[in-house]
């Protein structure tokens, strides 16, 4: 008798296992004898997880990682930068190219972009060094923020962060909100009548994204960012061009007033600040 309570722990201990956790009593019973190893019946099994207050949904005892959901803040540009991978079709069936591009969430300047043959973490750093190099990034001035693909937590990666003194952020798992500037960039990109279906080679698609990319960063009014370029944003001329437009909207107000049932029109000025995940005031009050 005095073993009983060893031996019921021994029974939690091995249906709670990260083997057993989500397999029910009778399950565990059989592959314990096909390694010819009797631990007790299934009956007991159930009386020990009635006991323990374990008798539910086994599988509801899954322990998965807490993500944190990431809140990033950006008031000006190379501050937080996002990336990601996008696939784009290649010659025949089940055939991908990778589009890597890395943007800027304050300016929504592509920084850096690359397409390439496949997915690899080492192609990724290359082009990170690249843009940080071509910035001026100094340390503790960035955060990068990616979902979870293999490129994005390879431990290379991490590393690399550590040693260019980069804040690395990360997506939780199935949370398409918390990347959502190099979701909407992909999206409009692909939409482009330029885009092809597919691309018959890779330095054709080299060839077509490179235009697409300078057209993305130069000459699109970027509805986000008060109708200015990503490079004008980015770049620091911004101030001269909402004024000059203003000086227009001015002059057309002064010739005939009558036109603007709102009064003087005013153009819009970017955002000045730009959140990923921007935290909730009642959060806050509620702690």
């Amino acid at each position: 008798m005095r073993y009983r309570p060893r031996r019921r722990a021994e029974v939690l201990s091995t249906l709670n296992s990260d083997r057993f956790v989500d397999k029910a009593p009778r399950q565990v019973v059989a592959e314990l004898l096909d390694e010819a190893r009797y631990l007790c019946s299934a009956r007991t099994m159930y009386r020990v997880l009635e006991a323990a207050g374990e008798i539910r949904e086994r599988r509801d005892q899954l322990r998965h990682p807490t993500y944190v959901k990431p809140e990033l803040l950006a008031t000006a540009p190379n501050q937080v930068w996002s990336w990601d991978i996008t696939k784009l079709k290649g010659p025949a069936k089940w055939t991908h190219y990778h589009l890597y591009v890395i943007l800027d969430i304050f300016s929504r300047y592509a920084v850096g972009w690359m397409v390439a043959a496949k997915e690899s973490a080492a192609l990724a750093q290359e082009l990170i060094i690249e843009a940080c190099t071509r910035q001026g990034i100094q340390p503790g001035q960035l955060t990068i923020h990616a979902d979870r693909g293999s490129p994005m937590k390879a431990k290379s990666t991490a590393m690399l962060y550590g040693d260019l003194g980069i804040t690395k952020s990360h997506s939780r798992p199935y949370v398409s909100d918390d990347n959502p500037f190099s979701e909407a960039q992909f999206k409009t990109l692909k939409y482009r009548p330029e885009l092809p279906d597919r691309f018959g080679s890779l330095p054709g698609a080299r060839a077509l994204v490179a235009p697409l990319l300078h057209w993305y960063n130069e000459e699109h009014y970027h509805s986000g960012i008060a109708l200015l370029t990503p490079s004008d944003l980015h770049h620091g001329r911004a101030p001269a061009i909402v004024a000059a437009r203003q000086r227009v909207l001015d002059a057309a107000y002064a010739a005939h007033p009558e036109r603007f049932v709102r009064g003087l029109p005013t153009h819009p000025l970017p955002p000045s600040e730009v959140w990923i995940n921007r935290p909730d005031p009642s959060e806050g009050a509620l702690q």
